[in-house]
């Protein structure tokens, strides 16, 4: 198997994202959450460059206990955001909210916005180099 190069001078990284407490879930939820393989920069964040260039490995798992899995990609749309995207359209896409300025470090929180445009809060609880 040949090897893919790594999107240099960042790695990519396997997030692990978990929901935090919100209505309905006072103690987060473990069973609600995504996958995520990024590149992260030396400072933690997204690096932009890579993920444009290297856009076939940024890939999005999103898991619920009460369906199957859904497996998309990491997409830049108009307006500078980053979208989870899943299919053809964009009526599955969810919305990273300030993706690009978010450090993405174990214990920090990501927000997303979800196919209905609700936002929820995500505690990172993993982040491993792939």
């Amino acid at each position: 198997m040949t090897a893919l190069p790594q999107p240099a001078p960042s790695r990519l990284h396997h997030i692990h994202l978990e929901l935090a407490r919100e209505p309905g879930a006072p103690a987060g939820d473990e069973r609600f959450g995504y996958d995520l393989v990024l590149p992260l920069g030396p400072d933690d964040q997204l690096d932009a460059e890579a993920a444009l260039s290297f856009a076939e490995r940024c890939r999005v798992r999103r898991f619920r206990p009460d369906g199957e899995d859904a497996i998309g990609r990491l997409a830049h749309v108009a307006g500078d955001r980053w979208v989870f995207d899943y299919r053809d359209g964009d009526n599955d896409d969810e919305a990273g909210f300030r993706f690009a300025a978010e450090r993405f470090l174990i214990g920090e929180y990501v927000s997303i916005a979800d196919d209905a445009g609700r936002m929820h809060t995500f505690r990172i609880t993993r982040v491993e180099p792939v």
